[in-house]
This record gives C-alpha cells, structure tokens and sequence, in this order.
C-alpha cells in the first residue's frame, strides 16, 4: 500500500493580504531532488535545501513592487526567472544578491506564468492566451503579443509538460461558468481548445492537475462536492483553426470522496501516478467532521491508501516533487514523503504478502529520517535475506523490540548495555531502523528520570549505526551535554546532519568552558587528532606566504596607522608577540571546536544565540580561529586530504559570525585590541592580493585565448608579450 511517513517543516508561511491565501505563490522544482524555489506572494524568493530545511538564498523585490508569478529555475543557463508587475521579466543566478541589480525587460503585456520543465527552455504564457519561448521573447521584449482568449475568458490554471520530445503548455480558463481546455504544442505552434462539462449550478473546480501517458494528456480535476474526474485527449488532436467551436471533451468520475455537511472550500487533488491520486483538505471517510487530511487514493480500485491529519487552515495548495508532497496549512509549508506500490488489487486491500524473515516481520513505514530525507531504499534479493537470516540464527539470539524495550525500563545499566549490544549485532542493520529510533528515544527518556540511570556506551552505539537524526530524538544531544558526555556530542555534531542551531551554539559554549586538562580525558576522532598534532607540530616554522597573507606582513600593516582606537606605529611592540603562532587551547579541546567548525548552520538562525556567548570565550574562539588561519596560510602546510578537517571557508565564515554577533563588545574590551588588529590585516593582505590579481586579469585572459602550439619539438623558446 501507499505510505505517508513523518513530516517536517520547511519553513513558515508569511502573513498574506489575504485571509484566505497562504502568502505562496508557488513551489518550484530546483537542480536536484533535494532543492526547491519558494515563492511568497508579495515580494521574495527563497532557495531551499529540502534535506537540510534550512534556506541557502534569498532575493527580494524593493518596496512598492511585487512579484506576480512564481520564479523557476532555467537549468540551461543555470539562471532564474521571475515576474514582477505583470510586465517585468527579472533573470539573476545563484551568486548575485540584489534582483534591483539583476537582468530586466519589460514585455507589452501581463504575463500570467512562466514554466520550465527540467532540460527545457522556460516559455511565457500571457494572461490573454500567448504563449512565447524565454529567448525569442527577450530578443524583442516589446514585441506585439496576440490575444488568443474571448472576451470576459480567464485563465483559472496552467502548467506545462514534455511530451514527445515536446513541450505542451496546457491551461484551463472561465468564460461565463464554462471552462475550457487548452493544449499549446511549441515547434511547431499548433492550439487545441476544448470545452469541459458543467457539474451542477454553481459548482467550479477546485484544482486541477496533470499527466501525460501513451502520447495522450490526463486532465484531474475536484469539484466542490468531493467529485473527482479524468478527461483525455489527444496531444495530436484537432487545432483550433480548424474548428470554429471548441469540442466538448468526455470525462470519467474517478472518485466521490466523502465532504462532510456541506461543500469543499479549499481542497486540491494532485495525480501521483495512473493509479495514484493525492488529495488534500478533505475529510478522511472514519474521522469526525471539521478535520482536514491529506490522503492518497488508489482510482483503479476506489480505496483509501494512506491518510494524515492536518492541523491549521488549508489553502487548498498542493505540490509534488521527487517522492515528496509540498503543502501550505496553518502557519507552515511542511514537506511530506510519500510512497506507492505497484498497483495491484492485494495491495489496495492492503493484504500483499511480504517476505518474512525467521526472526522478525518486515515493518510497514521507513521510521528513519536519513531514509525519508534522501530517499535511501535498500535493496536486497530474497537468497541474500535467506543467507543472512541463517547467519543471525547462529550467531545471535532472537530478542524482540518489546522485550527490549521493556528491559530498558526497568533493567540496570549493566544489562541494558549488554542486551543492546546483542541486538545491535544483528547483520541486517538498515532492517533495524525503527528500533534504533525506539531505543534511543526510551534510553533518553529514562536517562532524563533517573539521573542514576545512563548508558554511553549503547547511545554512542546507536549513533553510529547512522540511523538516527536530531529530528528523530531531539532530546539526546541536549542529555549528553547535561551528563558532560562531549563524545557523543562529538559523534551528533558528526553524523546528524540536521542539528539545530540553538543546540550547535550550546555545544560549542559546553566544548570552550572545559578546562583543557579535562578536554584531553575526552575521546576524540583520531584523524582529528592527526590534523591537530600536524599543525601543532609547526608552531615555530617558518611562515611563508599564501593567499596574499604572511604573519610578517602585519608588522607593515600596523605601521598604517589603521588600528583600533588610535593605534599606531609605536603601539606594536605591545600588540605584535608570537603567541599568535601558538594555540590558545590544549589538543583534545581543539578537536572539539573542528567539530562545531564544520557543523552545517544557516546564519540568520546561527547569529542570535551566538550572542550568548561570553565575551571571554568569544576572545579565546577567536584567537584559536587565528591560529588557525595563520596555519592555513603557511606554505609548508601539508595537505591534509583523509583528515577530518575543517576548510578554510568555514574559518573565516566562523570569524565573520563572531565579528557580526559581538563587534561593538570586543572593540570595548582591552585585550581584544591586538586580536582585532591581527583580523584587520587579515582582511587587508586579502583586499591587496585581489587588487594585485585585478591588474593582471587581462594579462591572464588573454594568455587563455591564445593557441597552443602543437609541435614544440623537444625544446623551445616562446616569447610573450603582455601589454
């Protein structure tokens, strides 16, 4: 049967104009399976990391202006589109940050949308019918656009799909209580115009959507009173020249889902695949009125597949992309997995035989986040279960999840550890994802309740089998801190890849509190280890010069007279002393802090709690950030590819966060004047390497251009003149 799994939230939802609109314009498809555009209704863009639910950019439009369609992404040009004003067609890649700044034209008409389906060239659709290719619009944005609809005809819904080697844009109007279909093939321009049945007086769709199989469209559309029909056409059908009324396309009921007392307000159905439909903001058939749900149905066979409630208004909004269903409702975009078998009649009636195992029975949903999130599916042959099922009956015991778990309640921490390891030797871990997430959960609750109770060793366990995540025990990270165990913290901040910024702030708090001499009682990674005792072990060699910067240049760069409170020339013997080539914190210590360097944040989430900090222990993590930039910046630093590490980016983005959170503090505080002047050179040597880089970027160009000779013989003399 369908699944629907767990579900996380993207991101919130902005306050809209409109009561009853969720404050999206649209959710768009990215690069990948794991990124999506966000569209509000007023004025931004945003990038999404849909694994990482954490947004990577965002462009907004200026006061006064708004933006009337949803952008896209063009994976031809790597670009992206939007609309603003009707008129406005805005074009800006990833790295630039201002859309004000960003390509413009402006068009002669209202644009309705712009769709780009993945591989394919976006096309303009206009509110009046036109329909235009991206490039050959730009290349005379004014150019007169013809109005294909009636008078008093509106487009209602549109969307585009390749058919054939093909692109088809097809869009649903209203004329006066009728609907009509329209199919608009590009290369050549051929229009078809349909007509759609009127469902009783008064009754509009709610949404439609599309498919396209076997060179025909599949239209689905919901009506107000739960009434869901299928109309097919022909992409090669009848054009609209050649027919002075639109033809009247059959339908099919597909299904006549259950409403409650009264009509559907705002509910959309969105088709998954032949056999698939998911529906959303109608009420499940067992549960009690006035409860929206988001269901899949089976249409071959008219059965509820999978169900789940959702809390807060629904907009009647709904997106699918890469397994993963998209919805607006109450005060939140939350993203949904979802997935289907085959269609078969034993699996709409929920009685498909599956395979069993000796010791356990296959689980019916995919309890592990890292799963959910980046659609990891194990694949395994029924003689390679049977092989291993045979392995497990002599190596270990048969222990049941209940049984454990219940030991775990009442047990010592002796046995519960003991007990834990067996059922972790299991050779089928990947099979043990619900349970690793059950453990877990009951090890840190009990934890929490007893502080005689606490086991590291199965936590740190579990943690390594990479099946679980922050979002599935929230509490453990949190619990490990309160205990002082800063090795599992080391192992969350390592292998979860969704930790929280407030708790990536308390560990890094915890990590550069504990006294050095303690820190080395801590164990660490040891390829972490090895990269710290490899920089370490050239605190008093010699410094040479990378990326435009050499310690010895910050003796010149303090002679400018650009200091902090005055400082100048005569200041340097009093801020310039060699501890800066040494690390301010003990080996183990620094281990620590590599992990929270290279933990994934998002800055505007990051920034607020880095203010917590102590203007002490912002001093000391700045002075071990020096240090190791300056390291970075030796010549005679090794590679240290293999090594857990963190880059220099991740450095200097860590400095930049701590300058931004307590500038204004550290500029007050005395023994930070020699810290900051060090940071002012850093920044200088770069501005003067970029400046020195800029006078040669000509030169360099043009070197590129030139043509390599061939045959040089054995030896050869070029000469080269740069001008």
């Amino acid at each position: 049967m369908a699944a629907l799994y767990e579900g996380y939230t993207l991101c919130g939802l902005a306050p809209a104009q409109n009561l009853l609109s969720s404050g999206i314009q649209g959710v768009e498809a990215e690069r990948d399976s794991d990124h999506v555009i966000v569209t509000d209704s007023t004025r931004s863009v945003t990038l999404y990391k849909v694994s990482d639910q954490k947004p990577l950019s965002s462009w907004t439009v200026k006061q006064g202006q708004t933006l009337t369609c949803s952008a896209v992404y063009n994976s031809q040009t790597k670009e992206y589109v939007a609309v603003s004003d009707g008129k406005v067609i805005r074009i800006w890649k990833e790295e630039e940050i201002l859309l004000d700044k960003a390509f413009k034209a402006t068009v002669s008409s209202d644009i309705w949308r712009v769709h780009c389906v993945a591989g394919g060239e976006p096309v303009v659709l206009f509110q009046r019918g036109a329909v235009r290719l991206l490039d050959s619009l730009l290349s005379a944005p004014q150019q007169s656009i013809e109005e294909v609809l009636a008078q008093e005809e509106v487009i209602r819904w549109s969307t585009n799909i390749v058919t054939e080697s093909q692109q088809v844009v097809i869009f649903t109007t209203e004329q006066k209580g009728d609907h009509f279909l329209y199919l608009h093939r590009l290369n050549p321009n051929t229009l078809q115009r349909y007509r759609l049945e009127r469902e009783e007086p008064g009754l509009f769709p709610l949404s439609f959507s599309a498919s396209c199989r076997d060179k025909h469209i599949r239209l689905l559309y919901l009506y107000p009173n739960g009434h869901v029909y299928q109309s097919i056409v022909s992409v090669r059908g009848l054009g609209a020249d050649e027919g002075a009324q639109a033809l009247l396309v059959p339908r099919s009921l597909l299904l006549a889902l259950p409403v409650g007392e009264g009509l559907l307000k705002a509910a959309s159905a969105h088709v998954l695949d032949d056999a698939h439909v998911a529906v959303v903001g109608v009420p499940h058939p067992s549960a009690g009125a006035g409860k929206d749900f988001l269901c899949i149905w089976n249409t071959n066979f008219q059965t509820l597949q999978a169900g789940k409630e959702m809390a807060g208004k629904i907009y009647g909004q709904l997106w699918s992309y890469s397994n993963k269903l998209f919805i607006p409702h109450g005060k939140t975009l939350s993203v949904i997995p979802y997935e289907w078998p085959k269609s078969s009649l034993a699996s709409a009636l929920g009685k498909l035989r599956q395979a069993k195992t000796e010791e356990s029975k296959a689980p019916t949903s995919v309890p592990s986040w890292n799963n959910i999130l980046h659609e990891e599916k194990a694949s395994r042959t029924v003689d390679t279960r049977k092989t291993r099922a045979n392995h497990k009956s002599q190596s270990a015991p048969s222990i049941s999840n209940d049984h454990i778990l219940q030991l775990i309640k009442t047990a010592p921490v002796e046995e519960v550890q003991k007990e834990v390891e067996v059922f972790l030797s299991r050779a089928d871990v990947q099979g043990l994802q619900p349970s690793v997430g059950q453990l877990a959960l009951t090890l840190v609750f009990r934890s929490l309740d007893d502080p005689a109770f606490y086991t590291p060793r199965s936590l740190a366990q579990l943690v390594h089998t990479r099946c679980l995540c922050h979002s599935v025990c929230p509490d453990l990270v949190l619990l490990a801190l309160e205990r002082k165990d800063y090795f599992l913290c080391r192992l969350c901040l390592q292998f979860f890849p969704d930790i929280p910024e407030a708790v990536t702030c308390a560990c890094l708090k915890a990590f550069i509190s504990i006294p050095d001499v303690d820190a080395e009682k801590v164990s660490v990674e040891p390829d972490g280890v090895a990269f710290m005792e490899s920089l370490m072990a050239r605190e008093h060699g010699p410094l040479g010069l990378q990326n435009g910067f050499s310690p010895a240049s910050m003796e010149v760069d303090r002679s400018d007279g650009l200091g902090v409170g005055g400082t100048r020339a005569e200041d340097k013997e009093k801020t310039s002393t060699p501890t800066e080539q040494i690390c301010p914190v003990g080996l183990h210590k620094a281990v620590l802090l590599n992990e929270i360097l290279q933990t994934a944040y998002s800055d505007s989430f990051l920034l607020p709690h880095l203010k917590d900090l102590s203007s002490q222990h912002v001093l000391l993590f700045l002075q071990y950030l020096q240090f190791l930039y300056l390291k970075y910046s030796q010549d005679a630093f090794p590679q240290t590819h293999g090594l857990r590490s963190p880059s220099l980016t991740q450095i200097m983005d860590w400095v930049c966060l701590l300058l931004d959170a307590h500038f204004t503090v550290l500029v007050m505080t005395p023994e930070a004047k020699g810290l900051l002047l060090n940071l002012h050179s850093f920044v200088k040597s770069q501005v003067r390497l970029v400046s020195e880089l800029g006078k040669i970027e000509g030169s360099l160009q043009e070197l590129n251009k030139m043509k390599v000779k061939k045959d040089v013989g054995q030896y050869s003399i070029e000469v080269i003149e740069l001008f």
